[in-house]
């Protein structure tokens, strides 16, 4: 690699992590880098998802106060994660490069649809309840934990806009502010990542340059959007969801 492709893939890392820890979207960035400097799609997946791991801990790392008294709920959504994240991992090898580019900017944009819906569809579900006398479920009962394993699936195979998928899911089925919900999304993120990176260790081809340089990179970005995200509001960090779901949903039909 020169020098310039160097500089790119370390300050794509920054972003990454950055970016990864306040919403998603990061691989968005790293994945176009890795692909310009000559690496293979698969070998640059796979080079991004063990880069990736240490911003997604540094990252969790970051929002630990929003995760007081989340224990049982995180436990329990990781069990999730980590099977979905395999699952993922698996497909990755086994299918085409194309099977998951139709239906991803379709995923995406579904989830955007509910984080813009999510207050609105809150409010009928707590008057609801409220009519039926019923409590929330304290962990998004059984259907947050299929959706969120499904989600991890696809977050296993490519990563890109999954964390958009978690929150969309999490805000609709859980009764809790977007920054502690954010905190449990960097978790899951953190899981699939470390489940998917350590089968392709052994199964599949990496570029440990690239690792490496994103792995600096992201942890150094997890830490700066820990610091960015918890200082936004509700209200701007869904705008800012969309925003970035928005760029992710042009760039994946124009690829």
């Amino acid at each position: 690699m020169s020098i310039w492709e160097i500089l790119a893939i370390f300050a794509a890392g920054v972003g990454a992590g950055t970016i990864n820890t306040i919403v998603g979207s990061g691989t968005l960035i790293t994945f176009p880098v890795l692909l310009a400097t000559g690496l293979p799609p698969v070998t640059a997946t796979v080079s991004n998802a063990l880069g990736l791991i240490p911003g997604s801990v540094s990252g969790a790392i970051g929002y630990r106060k929003e995760l007081a008294g989340q224990r049982r709920r995180v436990l329990k959504l990781c069990v999730g994660a980590a099977i979905g994240g395999l699952t993922g991992a698996t497909l990755l090898l086994a299918l085409p490069s194309t099977a998951f580019e139709t239906i991803v900017p379709v995923l995406v944009a579904l989830a955007l649809v509910l984080v813009i819906l999510q207050p609105r569809i809150s409010k009928v579900v707590q008057r609801r309840r409220e009519r039926n006398g019923t409590r929330p479920h304290p962990d998004g009962g059984p259907a947050l934990y299929t959706g969120l394993t499904l989600a991890s699936v696809y977050g296993g195979y490519f990563t890109a806009a999954q964390g958009i998928i978690y929150l969309s899911l999490m805000g609709m089925l859980l009764d809790d502010t977007m920054q502690r919900l954010n905190a449990v999304k960097n978790v899951l993120a953190a899981v699939v990542n470390s489940i998917a990176a350590l089968f392709f260790l052994f199964v599949a081809d990496f570029d440990w340059t690239a690792v490496v340089l994103i792995a600096v990179g992201s942890a150094i970005g997890g830490q700066i959007g820990a610091k960015v995200g918890r200082r936004l509001s509700p209200a701007f960090l869904r705008a800012f969801i969309v925003v970035v779901g928005m760029a992710a949903i042009v760039q994946l039909l124009l690829r």
